[in-house]
């Protein structure tokens, strides 16, 4: 038999012993449940002994008129004896009884014996006198008397079983002894059945009370943190009526409302939390989802919901569940709330500063991505058009390295204030990081109204900006791409856009474009480019080619070192292509290196009168390297300083100012000779020239050209750079002189060097030293 139960809801192991005799187990004090059960039996006590006296008195009255009276009355004497020997032990032990204790099973048995015995001693006696009569009617005595003392033992079994046990032998060999054999066998299984049987609910009996006794620790334990949570939490509890009226309100609950608890008390949960909505029959969704949950009685959980107090909106977070009554009834909702309008306050600031840009106040790049995404949305569902502008900020970066990082963040917030006076519900302005922002149009009327948003976004953005009694001049470049035509997912909209704006940056800046498809076909050759380009110098890919600059009587004064690219994949590539990309992606350096070294070394074979003309970018005069570059390859080639030139643009004192004079301060220090390049394309001013102290400035071959067609400012402006120049103490270069008749009129200008294909076209170094070789044996050197 398993006297173990391992099924139940608490997972308790009954074990023999713990019925039988008491005991205890090791996660639980059984001390409480003993005393319930010795209460329980003292209670039943009253059936025990009127019980086994109703059964001496019937067998007593069934033997009668079979058995001499005076055996019936020693029979009735012992009895009572022995009835009230149980009676005054079970009366002296009744307020020390211990169940459990060693002493009180051998005990037990050992009085239920001696009851047993006396009770059921008569069958032994009908048995020996054969009356087989007699002892079926005693054992159906026996067996009525045991089950109603069964019934009051059932807490502790014990005092059954004590009892039973002997109860069952003596009438199973009575009847045996009579020859009923099938009743002695039945005997023993009523006895071994009723044994099990009281055991059984012994074992529930002590299951059954260890679970009470769990479920009130747990029902206490539950009130204590109930009670804690109302003292301690700042949370509180709440509770409605099947009418959705509050009940119970405790005082936290009430506090948090603003209110007493008795004005609270009744008062329906939804009117409290609508406040003067709920009379206008208007309330918040949050609100309709929780009627929606207490009309379905269903549970709910983290509902955030406004609370409208006298002294301002609050948030609240409610969670509850349906609660049923002692019959089963619903009975209304019991919950939990707490003021999460601080929690609040910080998560909306939290998710302000995740799509808003902390410097301008403009929405960032991903409120603006998810802007777009409903514009092209709202663009697709409607049948209409959106676009998307990708704006940045020309010559900023000489702001942030001239006048410093604050001075830059100022002006942004300045140029984030002009967007953000251009836009309206229709128009959204954000910042996507450093100098580039976005604009997104919801819908468009035309391209041309684009343009000519865009166009005034320009000129807004190129007004000038005073800060600190500082005043900054900044243009803008602007892209655009509209929506679904060029693109209906928002990755590939603001990359068209990029593109455009990408565009517009490289026709100059200060100009708008939109975006056309075969811009993605220069982005793919740009990207194609890059990738070959990083490998091209270990390839030894690149060559230096030389153009001759001759004096006015033809003598050749050096050559200009031009770069050239052969590329496997790629083939001759221009530098008007390879250049710009070498530059963005910072390449420039290690190949103007070559450059300077492989000239220099080239140059160093020449006559000691011939110079190299190296051409130098912006990017490499921003390199605080770059100055030793300069000197590496002077040392490593022998070549005189002075025999280098270094070129420059214009461009290179919008970009860097202060960097880039003081690296041709450092440069021209060396002996080195400078040449302004381009002069007059755009960007020309004076104070360049008297800050960099050139020895040469090259014309444009724009010029040239219109003066040979008779164009009179062409004319004008030689003129005046020739005249500038020799005040200056300066050299003039004209540059892409392609016909004798353009260098008469030229040298008649006064220009004193020209360069150009009538002169010769760019070459490689041993036509180059073909030509100089004359000059090495006369003193002198010609262009044959």
């Amino acid at each position: 038999m398993n006297w173990s139960d391992s099924n139940h809801s608490d997972n308790v192991a009954i074990p023999l012993r713990l019925v039988v005799n008491g005991g205890s187990l090791p996660d639980f004090d059984l001390t409480a449940i003993r005393n319930e059960q010795v209460a329980q039996c003292s209670k039943l006590a009253v059936l025990h002994l009127p019980c086994m006296a109703l059964a001496a008195v019937a067998i007593i009255a069934d033997n009668v008129a079979k058995q001499p009276i005076w055996l019936l009355a020693c029979y009735a004497t012992v009895v009572i004896g022995a009835l009230a020997l149980r009676f005054f032990f079970q009366e002296k032990r009744r307020a020390g009884w211990i169940y459990g204790s060693p002493w009180f099973a051998p005990s037990e048995f050992l009085l239920g014996g001696v009851t047993a015995l006396v009770i059921a001693a008569p069958l032994l006696w009908f048995a020996a006198q054969g009356d087989s009569q007699a002892v079926s009617n005693g054992w159906i005595i026996l067996v009525a008397m045991m089950t109603v003392y069964g019934f009051g033992s059932a807490p502790i079994p014990i005092l059954f079983c004590s009892i039973m046990v002997l109860v069952g032998l003596i009438s199973a060999s009575s009847l045996g002894l009579t020859g009923n054999w099938p009743g002695a066998v039945s005997a023993l299984l009523f006895t071994g059945v009723s044994i099990c049987a009281i055991l059984h609910v012994g074992r529930d009996s002590i299951r059954f009370a260890i679970m009470r006794h769990k479920a009130n620790e747990r029902g206490e334990t539950v009130s204590l943190l109930l009670r804690e949570f109302e003292d301690a939490s700042a949370d509180w509890l709440w509770q409605v009526d099947p009418n959705r009226r509050v009940v119970r309100a405790s005082p936290r609950f009430a506090h948090a409302a603003g209110m007493e608890p008795d004005a609270i008390e009744g008062v329906g949960f939804l009117q409290l939390l609508a406040g003067e909505q709920w009379d206008k029959g208007k309330m918040d969704p949050a609100l309709h989802e929780v009627a929606n949950h207490l009309n379905r009685r269903e549970s709910f959980a983290g509902k955030f919901v406004p609370f409208n107090r006298e002294d301002g909106q609050r948030w609240w977070e409610i969670s509850a569940s349906p609660y049923l009554d002692a019959t089963g009834k619903f009975a209304g909702f019991r919950g939990v709330g707490s003021d999460v309008t601080a929690q609040r306050a910080a998560a909306e600031r939290i998710s302000h500063l995740a799509r808003f840009d902390g410097l301008t106040g403009l929405p960032n790049r991903v409120y603006l991505n998810e802007t777009i995404a409903g514009a092209l949305e709202q663009a697709v569902t409607w049948r209409r058009r959106c676009a998307f502008m990708m704006i940045d900020l020309d010559r900023f970066k000489t702001v942030n390295d001239t006048l410093g990082h604050p001075i830059g963040d100022r002006l942004l917030a300045q140029v984030a204030a002009r967007l953000n006076q251009m836009c309206d519900e229709n128009v959204i302005s954000g910042r996507l990081g450093g100098d580039e922002f976005g604009i997104v149009i919801r819908a468009i009327e035309s391209i041309e109204a684009v343009e000519r948003l865009g166009n005034r976004i320009i000129e807004y953005l190129s007004r000038p900006y005073d800060i600190d009694q500082h005043t900054m001049h900044v243009g803008a470049s602007l892209g655009y791409a509209i929506g679904p035509s060029d693109s209906t997912t928002v990755e590939a909209l603001t990359r068209n856009a990029d593109l455009a704006m990408y565009r517009a940056k490289s026709n100059g800046g200060g100009c708008i474009s939109g975006y056309e498809p075969s811009l993605h076909d220069q982005a793919s050759e740009r990207r194609e480019i890059e990738i070959e380009l990083r490998s091209a110098l270990a390839k030894n890919e690149f060559q230096l080619v030389y153009q001759p600059v001759v004096f006015s009587n033809g003598t050749v004064d050096g050559f200009e070192a031009l770069l050239r690219w052969n590329n496997n994949k790629l083939g001759n590539v221009s530098p008007v292509r390879f250049i710009p990309v070498a530059e963005d992606t910072r390449l420039i350096g290690p190949i103007g290196e070559w450059v300077l070294q492989t000239a220099c070394r080239e140059a160093a074979n020449w006559p000691e009168s011939a110079k190299v003309a190296v051409n130098v970018s912006a990017e490499q005069l921003s390199s605080p390297s770059f100055v030793g570059t300069v000197v590496k390859a002077l040392s490593h080639s022998g070549l005189a300083p002075s025999r280098l030139e270094l070129e420059v643009t214009e461009s290179v004192f919008l970009r860097e100012v202060s960097g880039a004079m003081a690296t041709l301060d450092q440069i021209r220090a060396l002996g080195v000779k400078l040449v302004l390049d381009d002069f007059g394309t755009g960007y020309s001013s004076l104070g360049y020239l008297r800050m960099g102290q050139f020895s040469t400035i090259k014309v444009d071959r724009s010029f040239v050209q219109g003066v040979l067609a008779g164009v009179r400012e062409s004319i004008a402006i030689i003129r005046a750079v020739v005249a500038l120049a020799d005040s200056l103490e300066m050299s003039t270069t004209a540059e892409g002189v392609e016909s004798q008749e353009e260098a008469d009129a030229i040298i008649a200008l006064g220009c004193k060097k020209l360069q150009g294909y009538h002169f010769g076209r760019p070459m490689p170094a041993e036509d180059a030293r073909a030509i100089l070789s004359p000059a090495i044996k006369q003193g002198k050197s010609r262009v044959a």
